[in-house]
């Protein structure tokens, strides 16, 4: 009997799911939350001034939290591949 794809769907979001209640996951998560504030900040910042020596030094700092931010999903999609992994060898045995 084939099963087809749109059964296997709701078996992979329950293993997101529960991937996601990592706790290494979660801080990954809470770090990439408090990037985003940082750069709404900084854009709100950005906006504000008139110096060209203050914006570049704000356009710097803005491309260190956004390559950090970009660090950081890359790790977070490792992780999550991992956990599935090890879910599904779990599953089989």
């Amino acid at each position: 009997m084939k099963i087809k794809f749109s059964e296997k769907i709701p078996k992979i979001e329950d293993d997101i799911k529960t991937c996601m209640d990592d706790p290494y996951l979660n801080d990954l998560r809470g770090e990439f939350n408090s990037y985003s504030n940082q750069l709404k900040k900084l854009r709100k910042k950005l906006l504000k001034t008139n110096s060209l020596d203050e914006q570049s030094k704000i356009i710097k700092q803005i491309d260190s939290v956004a390559k950090k931010m970009e660090n950081n999903q890359k790790q977070s999609v490792k992780v999550t591949k991992s956990r599935l992994k090890e879910r599904k060898k779990k599953s089989k045995k």
